[in-house]
């Protein structure tokens, strides 16, 4: 798996940053834009930087509904091919924004998308996140983790083990839960972000605008 952090309130070396979260996600085969940030010139713009192309997109996964990351759906999806749109339910109005560009799904249970790749579904009503299988185990990707990043663990170890979590973690403080996670990347909105770095110096990484996670 490989995941690079295209949108974030921790600026990049020349790349455009702002209060929001995107992520591209390699995995299986599949390419997956995990959210859209806050704003869609910015993100295309760090994209083309990165050598990222929108047409390759196969996937759209939004976490929820805030406009810190969905803000730059309508930009990207004039640049995609009909890629397959995964939204939690309660963001029923982001179907007007796809028609006609991309395949809307709605999610409210936990489901398979793709071999090894799933949604814990819509937990507590307002979050989904993403889950993807590695070799050392599954990694949890995270928009702002508003159902509790305990939850969000929790739910996911149906699916197996969780080897690590990326994305924003929001004002979560039970840092006992990441105890025995692997792999950690506090980013967005993550108010503990110092401390989950210095409580965990040898599985927390620092988390930016361009940064690149391979697992």
């Amino acid at each position: 798996m490989k995941c690079t952090i295209l949108y974030d309130n921790e600026e990049g070396k020349g790349l455009e940053n702002g209060w929001g979260f995107s992520a591209y996600i390699e995995v299986h085969g599949k390419k997956i834009l995990f959210d859209t940030g806050g704003d869609g010139a910015a993100l295309l713009n760090n994209m083309k930087k990165l050598s990222i192309n929108p047409k390759e997109i196969d996937m759209i996964f939004i976490s929820h509904g805030h406009g810190d990351h969905t803000g730059g759906l309508s930009a990207v999806l004039q640049e995609t091919e009909n890629p397959r749109l995964y939204i939690p339910a309660s963001a029923s109005m982001l179907e007007k924004i796809a028609e006609g560009k991309a395949e809307v799904v709605k999610v409210s249970e936990s489901m398979e998308i793709s071999k090894g790749i799933w949604s814990t579904g819509e937990l507590r009503g307002i979050e989904q996140s993403l889950v993807v299988s590695t070799e050392k185990g599954n990694v949890i990707i995270c928009g702002c983790s508003h159902p509790g990043l305990d939850v969000i663990i929790e739910s996911a170890k149906k699916f197996g083990k969780v080897y690590g979590v990326i994305g924003g973690f929001h004002g979560f403080s039970k840092l006992e839960a990441l105890e025995g996670v692997d792999f950690i990347v506090p980013c967005h909105c993550t108010v503990n972000k110092l401390n989950i770095l210095e409580k965990f110096p040898k599985t927390a990484s620092k988390c930016k605008t361009g940064s690149v996670f391979e697992i």
